[in-house]
């Protein structure tokens, strides 16, 4: 790409050299400042029957996802592409905030989790994981007799 000596619009410039230092530290460019590995965004949250979990993930291709669960451990892993033209078109490319290339997300889970018991749904770039909690592990009243 083609610099001048004189940048016209000071403030762009500026931008550039910020989102350059950050790429030089590994962190995405993004506006919450996440490094490399905070993608996908997650929600975790649960019931007293389910754990639910969900990973933000748009522009993921679905055939890249993976969800491993072993030992406790729920590892949500992929790739997500760069739709912009190579740097060897023609194209320019003004602003590319947005992370590409591979990512592993990696969550302990509760003692009382079912791993035999995991659903995992993609929807609109919404990774939707619901994992049972054991049923010896549920609230039960014990009757007095």
């Amino acid at each position: 790409m083609y610099r001048s000596l004189f940048p016209r619009d000071v403030f762009a410039e500026m931008d550039r050299l910020q989102r350059e230092m950050q790429q030089a530290f590994d962190l995405s460019p993004t506006i919450r400042g996440f490094a490399r590995n905070g993608f996908p965004a997650l929600n975790v949250g649960g019931t007293p029957q389910t754990i639910e979990i969900y990973a933000f993930a748009p522009g993921v291709d679905p055939a890249s996802l993976e969800v491993d669960l072993e030992r406790g451990l729920l590892t949500i892993s992929g790739e997500r592409k760069n739709p912009l033209p190579d740097t060897d078109s023609k194209a320019t490319v003004h602003i590319n905030e947005r992370f590409e290339g591979r990512f592993r997300r990696v969550l302990t889970l509760p003692d009382d989790a079912d791993p035999d018991a995991v659903d995992a749904n993609l929807r609109d770039g919404v990774l939707h994981v619901t994992i049972q909690r054991r049923a010896s592990a549920q609230p039960r009243r014990i009757a007095i007799h």
